[in-house]
C-alpha cells in the first residue's frame, strides 16, 4: 500500500493533503489490488471506491469543518455530490428520480452510481454548474440555517434547476447495465466509461422552457378504503418531475409549479396519477398525454410576449383523438404565453385534471 499513501499524501492541500483530481486519475491506475477482491472486474471496483473515497476527503477537506466531516457520509449518486446529514432529508423528499441518497458507508452501489460519482468530481465541481448563477439578493443557507430555508435552496438549485446557464438544463437518465466480464482491468475501464456516457445525467441544449402549473384534480378513483392519496407524475422525454402528496382527498388542489425543458425534437407531455401507498406499490389513478405543438407553434412568431397585448394566439381542439375537456385556448397573459388545459383522465372509472402551461423561451 505504499502506492496509496504516495497518492494520498502528494499534494500541498492543507489538512488532508490529498491530490488534484487529474493527479487522482493518473494514480488510479497503480494502485495496487487489494488482497480480499483478486478479479480483474473486483479490482476495478477496488480503484473506484478508493477514487470515490478520495474525491470525498478532498472535496471536503476544502470545504467543511471536522464537525461536518463526521456527518459528510451521505451522498446524491445520481447528483454526484455529498451532503450532510441536515440537508439528507430534503434530498430524499426530492424523489429519486432527482435526488437518489446512499450512504457512502452502508449502502451498496452500483457500478454505475460509483461512476456516476467519478464523472461529477465532487461538491465543488458539481456546484460550479448547479450554482453558476446564483441571483445577488438570493443568500445561500449557512450551516446554521433552517429546514425550510435549507429546502427551499435545495429544491430551488436541483429540482427548478433556477442558477443553472439559461441554455442549459440537467437530466437525469435511465443508466444501462455495464459489463464487467473482461480479463483485463483496463479493457473493462474503457468498456464501462464508453457505455455509461451515455446514460448518466448530462447537459443537453433545448429550445426552451415549459412550466407546468398543477392546479386540482376532480372526482379522482378511490384505490384506498374510502378515497386515495393522491399525486402527478410529469413526464417530457428523459425527465420526470411530481407533485407532493394529498392525504384521503378525491378533489385535490395542488396549485403546484413544476419545470421541464423542451428538446428539439419534444414529444407529447405525459401524465399519471397515481394513489400513495406505503406498504405496497403505488396504484395507478389515471393518465393523459397533452400536445405541446399548439403551445409552442403559436408562441414562437411573437417572440417576446412582452411586447403585446392579452390576446388569443392559438387553440388546441377536443377531439376523440385526445384527453380534452373542453377545447384548449393558448393566450398571451400579463406578458406571458399560458395555455389552460382540463384533461379527462383516461384508463380509469373517474377523474379530471386541470392544468396552466406556460412557455418560457431560452432569451427570457
Amino acid at each position: 500500500m505504499d502506492e496509496v499513501n504516495r497518492c494520498i499524501n502528494d499534494d500541498e492541500t492543507p489538512g488532508f493533503h490529498l491530490p488534484n483530481q487529474d493527479r487522482l486519475k493518473q494514480n488510479i491506475a497503480i494502485i495496487p489490488p487489494h488482497p480480499f477482491l483478486p478479479s480483474s472486474g473486483a479490482l476495478w471496483i477496488w480503484r473506484q471506491a478508493f477514487f470515490i473515497s478520495c474525491i470525498f476527503l478532498w472535496d471536503i477537506s476544502r470545504a467543511m469543518s471536522k464537525h461536518q466531516l463526521e456527518l459528510g457520509r451521505p451522498a446524491s449518486a445520481n447528483i454526484g455530490v455529498f451532503i450532510c446529514l441536515k440537508c439528507c432529508g430534503v434530498h430524499r423528499s426530492l424523489g429519486t428520480h432527482i435526488s437518489k441518497v446512499l450512504s457512502v458507508t452502508l449502502d451498496d452501489w452500483s457500478g454505475d452510481e460509483i461512476d456516476a460519482m467519478v464523472e461529477v468530481g465532487g461538491n465543488s465541481s458539481a456546484n460550479a454548474i448547479y450554482e453558476a448563477f446564483i441571483p445577488e439578493e438570493y443568500a445561500k443557507p449557512g450551516p446554521d440555517a433552517s429546514h425550510d430555508e435549507r429546502a427551499q435552496f435545495i429544491r430551488a438549485k436541483y429540482e427548478l434547476q433556477e442558477f443553472l446557464k439559461p441554455s442549459l438544463r440537467i437530466v437525469s437518465l435511465q443508466s444501462g447495465k455495464s459489463s464487467l466480464q473482461s480479463s483485463s482491468s483496463r479493457k473493462t475501464v474503457d468498456s464501462f466509461q464508453s457505455t455509461s456516457s451515455h446514460h448518466l445525467a448530462g447537459m443537453v441544449e433545448f429550445i426552451g422552457l415549459l412550466k407546468v402549473k398543477v392546479i386540482k384534480g376532480t372526482n379522482l378513483a378511490i384505490r384506498d378504503m374510502m378515497s386515495s392519496d393522491p399525486y402527478v407524475v410529469l413526464t417530457l422525454g428523459q425527465q420526470t418531475v411530481r407533485t407532493t402528496t394529498i392525504k384521503s382527498n378525491l378533489n385535490p388542489v395542488w396549485n403546484e409549479q413544476l419545470m421541464l425543458s423542451v428538446p428539439h425534437h419534444y414529444g407529447p407531455l405525459k401524465l399519471q396519477v397515481f394513489d400513495h401507498d406505503t406498504f405496497s406499490a403505488d396504484d395507478i389513478m389515471g393518465e393523459a398525454e397533452v400536445d405541446l405543438q399548439p403551445l409552442i407553434t403559436s408562441a414562437m412568431p411573437f417572440g417576446d410576449a412582452g411586447m403585446f397585448g392579452n390576446i388569443q394566439i392559438g387553440k388546441w381542439l377536443k377531439s376523440h383523438d385526445n384527453a380534452l375537456v373542453i377545447d384548449s385556448t393558448v393566450n398571451i397573459v400579463d406578458g406571458r404565453v399560458k395555455q389552460e388545459v382540463s384533461l379527462k383522465l383516461q384508463n380509469v372509472e373517474s377523474g379530471e385534471l386541470d392544468l396552466e402551461l406556460e412557455w418560457v423561451p431560452l432569451d427570457q
